[in-house]
């Protein structure tokens, strides 16, 4: 059993509209979203032990603030972080080929990214067995620092294709309130 978190960087801020949109910050929502992201995580035991996140500013700074609360303060954290400007404004398509090229040894994996491409993803990997009110709410709407949970009852993440994971949870902000 393998398990894939995909989570959507947090909330930016665009009120510098001399920044790229590859370099625009959190806002102060994005950065009191992210702990609190994390802090279920680490309540539901979701610490992964490989993490893909964009390079993009916004996104690193969700990673540095869901580290802490996620594997609380322990020096050990993620066996492996690795940040990727592949993953910026990736597609769907994009997406499960980084995760259908992550090696063997990593049962657990946390992407963080960007809309359209995390969102449509969540969607195209979501199975039958998926629980049918998680998968609904994640239809409507996938907004900043949401994060969906998949089980994926594979060998090797080269199997990883559309339509055989279980989505098992969806947390927003919204929805910890």
């Amino acid at each position: 059993m393998r398990s894939l978190h995909l989570l959507r960087h947090a909330k930016s801020d665009w009120s510098d509209p001399s920044l790229r949109d590859f370099d625009r910050p959190l806002n102060k929502r994005g950065r009191k979203a992210a702990p609190r992201i994390a802090a279920e995580m680490r309540e539901f035991g979701l610490a992964p032990e490989l993490v893909l996140c964009s390079s993009a500013v916004r996104a690193r700074q969700t990673w540095d603030l869901l580290a802490g609360p996620l594997y609380g303060g322990d020096e050990s954290g993620p066996q492996e972080v690795r940040f990727s400007r592949s993953l910026y404004l990736a597609s769907p398509a994009k997406l499960l080929e980084l995760i259908q090229h992550v090696e063997s040894g990593f049962s657990s994996l946390l992407i963080i990214g960007h809309n359209p491409g995390m969102e449509h993803l969540a969607d195209q990997l979501a199975g039958p067995e998926s629980d049918p009110l998680l998968l609904q709410t994640l239809r409507e709407k996938y907004p900043t620092a949401a994060l969906a949970c998949f089980e994926l009852d594979i060998a090797e993440w080269s199997q990883v294709m559309p339509g055989q994971a279980k989505l098992v949870r969806f947390l927003t902000p919204r929805s910890l309130d």
